[in-house]
């Protein structure tokens, strides 16, 4: 059995596609959605938190 470039290229793709969906799968799964919408709220939520436009050299 000869295995050419094609082959693995087709492999290859194959490979990659099953990883894409699987990290899709994984970031929009149902169980990790709190814990993600959690952390996106953490920059809101910190009141020291100081834009640097806010910031006066001087003052």
């Amino acid at each position: 059995m000869d295995i050419s470039i094609t082959d693995v290229r087709a492999w290859m793709t194959i490979l990659q596609m099953a990883v894409f969906l699987g990290i899709v799968w994984w970031a929009y799964g149902k169980a990790r959605k709190g814990r993600f919408e959690e952390a996106a709220k953490i920059v809101l939520e910190d009141e020291e938190f100081v834009r640097p436009s806010q910031q006066r050299p001087g003052k």
